[in-house]
Order: structure tokens, then sequence, then C-alpha cells
């Protein structure tokens, strides 16, 4: 088998794909954590566990902090990861798992703005293009989903907690790649866990498990956040930070128009229906996330 080398674009994409396809099942996997738990206990246990599996990167590349990092490494903790798992659990308590998806693809859209406003990046017209024809995609898949095709108007206001979460995306993605260097993906993401990691736990001591303990599957629902934890925010942080170093803010950011897709994938294993409308605006979000990557050629 070969290297992986992030500096080649096939390795690029099927780096983008497999994000897409673990991030597309994180919602499911909060879905059923909420089953047990409530939604800042869910939060919290995904960051406390994460921070966990980080201890032994952390502690060792404490050492690397700075100050010239030190700020940049708390965007990444605190926005990047912490308050962003705190709005999407409190989110899908009103909107379900498949829509989360679809409206987490906003993502390089803000991307986009907020490194123009304050990080100074630039974007030629193809690359503008490429992200309203992902977001017109996407749209599309929220309108005409289910339902009848009426779900945009069964959109709550709990939809503007994803929203909110994904500007953090924005400056996170942002700040990974313009002011963050000389760290490696793991280096940096263990790093940032160390920060809020233990106010995760300090919170989880003062939450009341009663509830949780007197579901049936509450271990069950328990093992489904630690997956949640280890692989959807561990396993994807530390590959996303090191593909966006090796790429762009928005390519990197472009995964979130592909995982709506997986998240209709989820909803056909679990037997819903899936019409041809949908399989069109996910041949749009492909065409809009070839453009957002595409450069001028020599």
């Amino acid at each position: 088998m070969s290297k992986i080398n992030l500096n080649n674009k096939v390795w690029q994409w099927i780096t983008l794909v497999f994000l897409s396809l673990i991030w597309g099942s994180s919602f499911i996997l909060m879905k059923k954590g909420l089953r047990s738990y409530s939604h800042d206990q869910v939060a919290a246990l995904r960051v406390f566990i994460s921070f966990i599996a980080f201890l032994p990167f952390g502690l060792k590349n404490l050492k690397k902090v700075t100050k010239e990092n030190l700020f940049s490494l708390l965007i990444v903790g605190f926005i990047g990861s912490a308050i962003p798992a705190f709005l999407f659990t409190k989110a899908q308590t009103q909107v379900d798992s498949a829509l989360a998806g679809m409206l987490n693809s906003i993502t390089p859209l803000f991307t986009l703005i907020i490194g123009f406003l304050f990080y100074k990046s630039t974007a030629k017209l193809i690359n503008v293009i490429g992200i309203i024809l992902g977001l017109v995609g996407a749209l599309g898949l929220i309108g005409f989903s289910t339902n009848g095709g009426n779900l945009l108007y069964n959109i709550n206001y709990y939809g503007l907690f994803i929203v909110v979460a994904t500007i953090c995306y924005g400056i996170n993605v942002n700040q990974v790649k313009y002011k963050i260097k000389g760290l490696t993906g793991l280096e940096l993401t263990s790093i940032a866990f160390m920060f809020v990691g233990p106010f995760a736990g300090i919170y989880l001591l003062f939450t009341d498990f009663s509830f949780a303990l007197s579901t049936n599957e509450y271990m069950l629902n328990l093992g489904y956040i630690t997956i949640l934890a280890v692989v959807g925010t561990v396993m994807a942080l530390v590959i996303f930070n090191t593909l966006i170093q090796y790429t762009s803010a928005l390519f990197g950011a472009s995964v979130t128009y592909i995982i709506p897709i997986f998240a209709i994938m989820w909803g056909l294993f679990d037997g819903e229906n899936i019409t041809v409308w949908q399989f069109l605006w996910i041949a749009l979000i492909f065409i809009g996330v070839y453009l957002v990557n595409k450069r001028k050629q020599k």
C-alpha cells in the first residue's frame, strides 16, 4: 500500500470523503446519545472523553505552547470544538440528525466570508461560484427532502444553533490555516483539548445523571457517545486540521458539503425514501466542492 501523501490531490480527495463519512455519522450518534443523556451531558461527555484520549499526546506537546500560538490554540479548543459540540446537541433536541447534517453544509460560506474579512484570504471567482453552487445544492436537499418537499417549512429556530456552530467552524478553519505554524494536526488538536477538557469534566461533576441511569440502555448510549468522541472528534479533528494545512481553508471546509450525502445514506439504511431530485442536488454539491478547490492552471 502506498504511503498517504497529502500533497497528492488524490489523497486529499480520499481524505475529504473519509472525513465526510465520519462526520456524516456523528449526527446519528448524537441522536442516540440523547436518548439517555441531556444535550449538555452529551456535549460535555464528548469533549471530556476526547480530552482523555488526547491526554498522552497533550501532555507530551504542552511544551510547544508559546505566547504566539496560545490564543490560536484557545480558539481551536473552545470555538472550534467545545462550543459547537454544545450547540449541535442543543439543536438536535428539536432538529433531526439528517437535517442537522444538511445545515452544517453552510460552513464553507462562513469560512469564505470570515477569511476575507478578518484573515486577508483571497478567493477566485470560480471558487465563489463553487461556494454558491454547493450552498444551493445543500439548500435543495433541505427543501426537497422527505415530507412532501415541505421540509423548509418545518425548520424551527433550533436550526439557528447549528448556524452559529458553522460560524465557529469558519473561524476555526481560518485560524488553523493562517495563524498556526509549526504544529502538526495531532499536536495542535491535542494541546487545544488540554484547555477545554478539564472544563468539561468539572461541568459533568455538577450535572444530574439520575434520568440517564433510569433508562434501560444508558450504557449502550454512552458507548455511542464514546464512539462519537474517539472517532468523530479525536480521529477526525487530527485528520481535518492536518488536511487544511496541506490544502486550503475552503477545501477543508467543503467537507461539510459532502456530509449531507452520508446523512441521506443513513436515511436509506433506515428505510427512508430517496427521490431523483435529491440525487440531482447531490451532484450539484459535488460540482460545488470541485470548483471550490479549482486553481488557475499554468
